[in-house]
């Protein structure tokens, strides 16, 4: 009748398996008997395991309001008053915000953070048993070590899990800006209508908390509002995704045509447009005949064998997929992905992996064609005069590869290509305006396709502008 726990289950999946066949092989088990396992997402868990438990996730509480119920829920009056320094209780309650923050920015990705921490409970009871040391120690009469609790909250407590520059940054930011005797004035708030409450019980901070909006604006953790959009968009996706991978798939549609119908047609349709593969032999003539060592020809024949491995995987694919449609050969793991994905009009992971993104099929091969016009009219007829640098897999590789030919263009005035660093200038040519190559004493290139995430561009100005109206 006892219970069995089995933690971080995702590190020995093997063993599932075999306890999955005990628990139903067994003829005797006590109607208390439990099994409990701990485990992170893992795409290889059996799924069988899966679908005969019930499942529970613990996840951080949505928006300040719930992460500060959620920490303040697990105060006590003692830990209230642990410390008779005045300064406690604001500190303390400081502290819980910008735990609750850290953890909010998460959900908007790469706008929150530049790459994703596990920020947890540990880093809020860590930096609270800081405080709370500091005050017992403090000298009254010198007050707080502001400069020692910045350090402290920014680079020690939070800022130990912080790998990134820039992320570092933002965590000092918010130390400095919540955390000096300016927190302490009448006036201080973290936001507008987020402040620190005056209570003396838990009581009197959890009545503070009940009335703060149930949904925030990004601009209280410091982000654009157009942050939500971002958010809101990312986040209906991927439920529209987790819908589609979760539908029945029946081979037969009642009297419609079939999935696999409809994946064979699509497949005989991208065959016939697919270009040819690149004959190694004529792609290094033409490539001697530009010069093969100039470092943009060189940067061309890297993007050249990219773009046939895309091309050789993609024929592979469908041809595969249609001899396993027909029963000609046994549809594989891989194969039965890629006819899911075709169906449902999204990218198989077997091409994803080493292609680009886009938001469709449709799209994606569509880029694929136009790629690869670039790539072979490059070839045939020469060194284009301006570039579509998003079509490239490496456009870094190219503005390197450029800086190295301007460099050798300029090495009788003494030109060093770590002393090189590129300038950007946005023209007010239109694409079809470009004849011919930038002027020989200026140099570079010419570019197009970039795009701009949460600005727009005055053509007329030539400056960058609030892409929407402010709120």
């Amino acid at each position: 009748g006892g219970w069995l726990l089995l933690q971080n289950c995702h590190l020995g999946l093997e063993f599932l398996s075999e306890l999955m066949d005990t628990i139903t092989t067994t003829e005797s088990m006590s109607e208390g008997f439990r099994t409990w396992i701990t485990t992170e997402a893992h795409p290889e868990f059996p799924i069988n395991f899966l679908q005969s438990s019930i499942k529970f996730t613990n996840e951080p509480p949505q928006g300040v309001k719930a992460g500060l119920k959620r920490t303040y829920s697990a105060v006590t009056q003692d830990h209230l008053e642990v410390s008779n320094m005045p300064q406690w209780k604001p500190l303390l309650y400081a502290v819980a915000f910008l735990h609750t923050t850290v953890q909010e920015r998460r959900k908007f990705g790469s706008l929150g953070w530049n790459i994703p921490y596990e920020f947890n409970q540990a880093d809020f009871a860590a930096s609270v048993q800081f405080v709370q040391n500091h005050l017992d120690d403090m000298d009254i009469k010198r007050g707080v070590n502001w400069s020692c609790v910045r350090y402290m909250l920014g680079e020690v407590q939070y800022g130990g899990r912080v790998t990134d520059d820039l992320d570092k940054a933002l965590l000092n930011t918010y130390a400095r800006v919540w955390f000096g005797e300016h927190m302490f004035s009448e006036k201080f708030c973290f936001y507008k209508d987020y402040v620190i409450p005056k209570g003396k019980t838990v009581e009197d901070y959890l009545q503070y908390i009940e009335q703060l909006p149930v949904i925030d604006t990004p601009e209280v953790f410091g982000l654009h509002p157009n942050a939500d959009i971002t958010y809101q968009t990312n986040l209906a996706n991927e439920t529209l995704s987790t819908i589609v991978s979760i539908q029945p798939k029946d081979s037969s549609t009642g009297g419609g045509e079939t999935r696999e119908a409809v994946v064979q047609r699509l497949a005989d349709e991208m065959l016939e447009k697919l270009p040819p593969d690149y004959n190694p032999h004529e792609v290094k003539a033409q490539l001697q005949k530009m010069g093969a060592l100039q470092p943009i020809n060189i940067f061309l024949r890297q993007e050249i064998d990219r773009m046939q491995h895309v091309i050789s995987r993609v024929r592979t694919t469908l041809t595969d997929l249609k001899l396993a449609i027909d029963g000609t050969i046994i549809m594989s793991e891989e194969l039965q992905d890629a006819l899911d994905n075709m169906y449902d009009a999204r990218i198989p992971k077997l091409w994803f992996r080493i292609s680009w993104e886009s938001t469709t099929l449709g799209f994606w091969f569509t880029e694929l064609l136009e790629r690869n016009q670039q790539f072979s009219s490059w070839l045939q007829d020469g060194r284009p005069n301006q570039f579509w640098m998003t079509g490239f897999f490496n456009p870094q590789g190219f503005l390197t590869a450029m800086r190295q030919e301007t460099t050798r263009m300029n090495l009788a005035k003494g030109w060093a290509l770590d002393s090189v660093v590129l300038h950007n200038e946005v023209t007010k040519m239109m694409k079809e305006d470009v004849a011919g190559p930038p002027p020989a004493d200026i140099g570079g290139v010419y570019i197009y396709g970039l795009f701009l995430e949460g600005a727009g561009w005055d053509r007329r100005n030539s400056k960058l502008v609030e892409s929407a109206p402010k709120v």
